[in-house]
């Protein structure tokens, strides 16, 4: 199960509503990548796949694939704002190891296929579980 809070629900359909297309979804989605092997990617998607689980808060509808799933299992979509910026942010349970950009990280049982990371601020943070 992914949970959805309330801020990024509210963000999420703010900017749905910019859309010209109605009737689109949000998609969460793991890539190979990032420095530590995994990278999370999201984006508007007008088709729901047969492997799709969705998950829905407050009229916004997210969709997972099957495969990206075993990997986000427990996560929370939030959105945040601080004096450094605001956005969307994945806290994800399964992650043990995560690029200081928060943008990778690894499971303990998968590490996923690790690139060079571009950013020279970024540093790896390991998660005790």
């Amino acid at each position: 199960m992914i949970t959805i809070t309330d801020q990024a629900a509210t963000k999420l359909k703010e900017l749905l509503q910019t859309q010209e297309q109605p009737g689109l979804y949000l998609r969460l989605f793991i890539q190979p990548g990032g420095c530590e092997g995994f990278s999370y990617g999201m984006g508007f998607d007008a088709e729901r796949r047969t492997d799709d689980q969705i998950f829905e808060r407050g009229g916004v509808q997210v969709l997972v694939d099957a495969s990206s799933l075993q990997y986000l299992s427990g996560a929370q979509i939030d959105y945040t704002k601080s004096t450094f910026g605001e956005g969307f942010t994945v806290r994800n349970p399964n992650a043990v190891s995560t690029c200081g950009c928060g943008h990778s990280f690894r499971t303990r049982h998968d590490a996923g296929q690790a690139q060079p990371c571009d950013d020279a601020t970024a540093h790896t943070q390991t998660t005790q579980a």
